[in-house]
């Protein structure tokens, strides 16, 4: 879906992106979007056929940047199997040190999606699965002896953090990586 996007689609998602991240996905009418993408209504619809395709199109591409990014900032940052489990705590942290940040989009966006059908919805099912995946990757490549037990608890220690940040609570990040080093000991 997103290979395709004309340079007046990419504006669009560009826009919607920042805004739906920002203000909520229901705060943000696509009359606000076009507006500010320079587009009509119109064209936005031509683009994307409806809100709900604009919403998962923004969530696709986001999970997408997101794997992208947190796997290239795990292996510059990481030395050893082991380094590369805590280094995903380092990269939450790292992230959420931004100008911007304003929380987990997925989370922000399941809040507001309630309709388990929604595409949508499944692209932040879909990105929460991959993490959990992600954690048992690297807990198996760490050779310990239950990935799956691990990476479970990884990522409640890395979802809980995250949301805890959010709600404006100092050092969650760096307690959560603390408690999976204690883990990873154990």
């Amino acid at each position: 879906m997103l290979e395709k996007l004309t340079p007046a689609g990419r504006r669009v998602l560009d826009v919607a992106a920042e805004l739906f991240y920002r203000q909520g996905i229901h705060a943000v009418g696509v009359e606000a979007i076009a507006a500010e993408a320079g587009v009509t209504k119109k064209t936005l619809y031509a683009c994307f056929g409806s809100k709900d395709r604009l919403v998962t199109a923004y969530l696709v591409e986001r999970d997408q940047r997101w794997r992208a990014w947190l796997q290239q900032w795990v292996a510059e940052h990481a030395a050893t199997p082991e380094d590369e489990l805590l280094a995903v705590f380092d990269a939450l942290d790292a992230w959420m040190g931004g100008a911007d940040f304003r929380g987990c989009g997925f989370v922000n966006a399941l809040a507001e999606i309630p309709d388990p059908e929604s595409p949508a919805r499944a692209v932040i099912i879909g990105q929460k699965r991959w993490m959990r995946e992600y954690f048992e990757k690297l807990a198996a490549a760490a050779g310990l002896a239950d990935p799956a037990d691990f990476a479970d608890s990884a990522l409640l220690l890395y979802e809980g953090a995250t949301v805890a940040a959010s709600a404006g609570f100092d050092g969650a990040v760096r307690q959560a990586r603390r408690t999976a080093e204690i883990l990873l000991g154990a």
